[in-house]
């Protein structure tokens, strides 16, 4: 089986790349000063820094968890047992462990002076735990249709920081690859984009970051991590972003087999690029490849489409 690698392991594996890497401990300051930074002169702006004080907030929990729970260790067990993703979201999401994690969001965060905001944010403080859940489940299988769209970046941020600090705390974990290229071999969500590494021995891997938890994870290159074929894969960027076709940022790998597409990030062209941000901060690529009839796979749980 493939292991999370710390530090101290990855440079001991010298004769293949390490699968998986955990988020860093600081994953969601970094994700606010990348929204901050990405939304000077940004046409969505607001909803950016919104993001961007969620994130803050994020981070809060992750340095002072709202509850100090022990790992169900028999659970992990029959899990790593088994191959599966010992926090498989769409099991999980159904108990009532992430719930104390939503309550801490709403109390810490500070809303911007908007009355939409403070709508949604007064909906979730006052519906009741069932209705928590079924939203949540929601949210996590991708079925938007069945949860208020204002709802989405708070309750999204709130599973995103439960799921990260359990991957954090959580010693020893043995983990697999999952059913599917796209699929987090830690909690079993898509991934929402891929990131190309530039430094170290092992530059030029693709790992693909998940949705919830931000484990990432390797997979190869100029394959589609949908249906697995590399047969007349294009690569799209913005059109406005002043960098050639191949030295752009971003770029989204385009599928002509299954008409699909996930964003990829190129690190030696912006070493400060960070998934969530970059991928908040670029929908007009969404939007082209949406009207050229290609589908995204990939969800951003701070995100309802066709909410912006």
């Amino acid at each position: 089986m493939a292991t999370i690698l710390e530090p101290g392991e990855i440079e001991a594996a010298a004769s293949s790349p390490p699968f998986l890497y955990r988020p860093p401990n600081n994953l969601f300051t970094l994700r606010a000063l990348g929204l901050e930074r990405l939304a000077e002169g940004h046409p969505l702006a607001d909803y950016l820094h919104l993001v961007a004080g969620l994130c803050h907030v994020q981070q809060q929990l992750m340095d002072d968890p709202p509850v100090t729970e022990r790992p169900d260790l028999e659970r992990l067990r029959v899990c790593q047992q088994h191959g599966l993703p010992p926090f498989a979201a769409d099991s999980r999401v159904r108990e009532e462990d992430w719930v104390p994690w939503l309550t801490a969001l709403l109390q810490r965060y500070q809303a911007p002076a908007s009355g939409a905001v403070e709508q949604a944010l007064s909906r979730l403080r006052h519906a009741g735990v069932g209705q928590l859940k079924a939203w949540a489940i929601a949210l996590v299988s991708g079925q938007y249709a069945l949860l208020p769209a204002a709802l989405v970046p708070f309750l999204g941020a709130a599973l995103q920081a439960a799921w990260s600090h359990w991957l954090l705390t959580t010693p020893e974990l043995t983990l697999k690859p999952g059913d599917s290229l796209s699929q987090c071999p830690a909690c079993g969500s898509p991934a929402m984009a891929g990131v190309i590494r530039h430094r170290g021995k092992y530059n030029g891997l693709r790992y693909l970051v998940c949705s919830l938890c931000a484990c990432e994870w390797h997979v190869v290159r100029v394959k589609c991590v949908y249906c697995e074929q590399s047969k007349g894969l294009e690569y799209v960027s913005l059109d406005n972003d002043h960098h050639a076709a191949n030295q752009a940022p971003l770029r989204a790998e385009v599928c002509p087999g299954c008409r699909s597409y996930l964003k990829l990030l190129y690190l030696e062209n912006d070493a400060e690029a960070e998934a969530l941000s970059t991928d908040l901060t670029s929908l007009m690529l969404d939007m082209r490849l949406e009207q050229e009839g290609y589908q995204r796979l990939a969800p951003n749980l701070l995100f309802a489409p066709g909410s912006n």
